[in-house]
């Protein structure tokens, strides 16, 4: 028990980064806690925690160590439920990390019927246009629209969306419909910036080398498509950015024989946590959701 002890401890100090936080929350002193994270590197032979006057943070060997320990502890969980015939009913705190308009459009709806069946369940959703580390920000779950490298999280596929051109029927009007992606040199453009890079043209880099430059450019996908809407030229977005405007006839689909690759959506969780009831009952709303709306 002593171990279990120290690995809890351990978990604690990872998940808040911070020793009298851990020891508020499992009623030791920040002393105590600090001597048993010292004593488990010194048993272990390597430093799992960087530590400065202002933070505590994980090396490399301490987000490894994390993600076994939080594996390994669930698992203990779950033989105690069955063995005392606990029923696993989702509860608790569940954090869930998802792009901004796929997760106001598809997530929220999900979390929303989820914490409808579970009453003593809490849900933190955190709607965010980057990727997030799920061991550092205390994440359970990530979603993840793209394709994924090998890592040690584990994932499950729960569908996919298309690369889709998009241009309202005013723009169109005036300056034609395109027929092939040579042609869009020919039309007024709108690029999505983001992080990751300078714009996020999926196939429009052939028309970017040759000097081409868009007509408006902006870091924001939906007000990209509000551009697009009003006029301003011709969007390549994934098709559930487009979904309520080409439904609404504010968009029309261009170049339908277009073959780029289906990109998977993805729910990320760290190895052991498929199984806890809370994720379980999230993939589970994910999926019965997603099974009723075209991506």
């Amino acid at each position: 028990m002593d171990r279990l002890r120290t690995l809890r401890t351990f978990i604690s100090v990872a998940e808040h980064r911070s020793f009298a936080e851990a020891g508020r929350r499992l009623s030791l002193s920040p002393t105590t806690v600090s001597r048993t994270i010292a004593a488990l590197e010194t048993s272990l032979g390597v430093q799992l925690l960087r530590r400065t006057t202002r933070s505590v943070s994980l090396t490399e060997e301490g987000a490894l160590f994390l993600d076994h320990c939080r594996a390994g502890i669930s698992e203990i969980e779950q033989a105690y439920d069955v063995l005392q015939g606990r029923r696993s009913a989702p509860s608790g705190l569940l954090t869930v990390t998802a792009p901004v308009l796929f997760g106001r459009l598809h997530i929220q709806p999900a979390v929303t019927q989820l914490l409808a069946s579970f009453p003593e369940l809490r849900v933190r959703l955190l709607l965010l246009d980057r990727v997030v580390s799920l061991v550092e920000e205390g994440v359970d779950v990530a979603v993840r629209i793209a394709e994924l490298p090998d890592s040690a999280l584990h994932m499950t596929r729960v569908g996919e969306v298309r690369r889709v051109f998009t241009a309202s029927p005013a723009y169109l009007a005036v300056h034609g419909r395109p027929t092939s992606l040579a042609e869009l040199a020919q039309h007024q453009l709108i690029w999505v910036e983001d992080e990751l890079g300078p714009h996020r043209g999926w196939g429009l880099d052939e028309v970017r080398r040759s000097g081409h430059a868009p007509r408006f450019s902006v870091n924001n996908t939906e007000a990209a498509v509000a551009a697009a809407v009003a006029g301003l030229g011709v969007i390549r977005t994934l098709s559930y950015q487009v979904t309520e405007q080409l439904a609404s006839g504010q968009l029309e689909l261009l170049l339908a024989e277009d073959n780029a690759p289906r990109l998977p959506v993805s729910l990320l969780f760290q190895g052991g946590r498929r199984n806890h009831p809370n994720v379980r009952a999230f993939i589970d709303a994910v999926r019965q959701h997603l099974r009723t709306r075209t991506l």
